[in-house]
């Protein structure tokens, strides 16, 4: 078994579409990625590198240690396998543990049943070595164990995360389809911006968009918002290391640029409301203005900056033609008030982005939840407009 301070192999892993804006987080923060899926990335380290990484990783979901890999043909052979790894240099007899799963096994029709032998093993291997075991259950909110097991080869690999690295811990008010905070920040780090000139954000909702901004204008490390990782429920937690690396972290932090302005609008009171109770829980409120205003009324500071929009797709909040002229006003806005920004627009409805009418330079695909967006990327220079021949340009 892997000990904690061993350099080995760390994986990071990300959402759907944003490994390249992960790889160039790590790459920002020293580690040389290395591709292992299409979200996934793996990087050298020992756990305190495990650590800095859930501090700093914006647009990453979790951060495995792998701790022991054995071959492993049958439910059984898994079990010998891992009831003769010693389970009490890790776990605390008396603590908490909970056992994921990733199984593409012949004969493994439910990964439920490959997590229980798991979860056996490790239980008889701490009753042999302590007397007792610690509990095990299904929440994520302290030791996290990972089984991996492909090939008649089963690794399992220590979650540090615990719970996903998106889930920051500000925010406790949302709108009816938030966006998730490490997709709101792949947004964010998909264009130049990074601090420097104005964040427009109309539609703002609950404020995801703009708050991740704010942390990436101000170089706060989104993990300084949360209390609980999984590396705080194993043995070897480092106490004093973690100490450390958060003091380090926020010396780095900064006020904002002086040419920096964040503007976040909602035509919805209360989601203004609920905005800014999230952006005070994130520590950025004064870094952003929030007004209460149709998009169209955003008032835009002067070039340049950068424009984002995250507006209804239609798919889980209405109906999608009902929309088709609120995204043709989009287009009016990003061409008539927005000139010499760059203008976005997230959605996971393409007829509708269409309706933008505007051509866009650049498509990243991203994924919110199981929906396969687009962030779409504008030029708006003077003079542009809507094509005369009646088509509807490609979004």
């Amino acid at each position: 078994m892997r000990h904690l301070l061993d350099n080995g192999d760390l994986i990071v892993t990300c959402g759907r579409g944003a490994a390249d804006v992960c790889a160039a987080e790590l790459k920002e923060l020293g580690f040389a990625p290395r591709a292992v899926e299409d979200t996934a990335w793996s990087v050298r380290g020992t756990i305190l590198d495990a650590m800095r990484l859930n501090l700093h990783l914006r647009t990453a979901q979790r951060v495995l240690l792998p701790m022991v890999s054995v071959p492993a043909r049958t439910p059984d052979e898994l079990h010998r396998s891992l009831v003769a790894e010693p389970w009490e240099h890790v776990l605390f007899p008396d603590g908490y543990f909970s056992i994921t799963t990733g199984v593409d096994m012949p004969g493994i029709r439910d990964p439920r049943f490959a997590a229980l032998k798991v979860k056996d093993a490790i239980a008889d291997r701490m009753v042999r070595a302590c007397g007792r075991r610690p509990d095990s259950g299904g929440e994520r909110d302290r030791a996290v164990l990972h089984l991996h097991w492909h090939d008649s080869r089963a690794t399992v690999l220590l979650d540090t995360s615990g719970e996903p690295l998106s889930r920051r811990g500000y925010r406790l008010q949302s709108g009816p389809a938030p966006m998730q905070e490490a997709l709101a920040a792949a947004c964010v780090l998909a264009t130049p911006w990074r601090g420097e000139s104005a964040f427009v954000n109309p539609m703002c909702g609950s404020g995801t968009l703009a708050i991740e901004a704010a942390l990436v204008a101000t170089n706060r490390a989104p993990g300084l918002l949360r209390t609980n990782f999984g590396f705080m429920h194993v043995k070897g937690r480092h106490e004093q290391e973690w100490k450390r690396i958060r003091r380090e972290a926020e010396k780095i932090a900064r006020p904002l640029a002086a040419g920096c302005r964040i503007v976040a609008t909602d035509i919805n009171p209360r989601a203004i409301d609920a905005a800014r109770a999230n952006a005070e829980r994130a520590g950025v409120a004064e870094s952003i203005a929030f007004d209460v205003c149709d998009f169209a009324a955003t008032r835009v500071p002067p070039p340049p900056g950068v424009v984002m929009l995250n507006p209804e797709y239609g798919e889980r909040l209405g109906d999608a033609s009902k929309l088709e002229s609120e995204y043709r006003r989009i287009g009016d806005f990003l061409k008539q008030k927005c000139v010499g920004y760059m203008g976005y627009v997230f959605t996971a409805n393409l007829p509708l982005a269409k309706r933008i009418g505007l051509h866009s330079k650049r498509r990243m695909i991203l994924y919110n939840a199981n929906l396969e967006g687009r962030l779409l990327e504008f030029e708006l220079y003077s003079g542009t407009r809507n094509p005369g021949d009646g088509k509807d340009p490609r979004p």
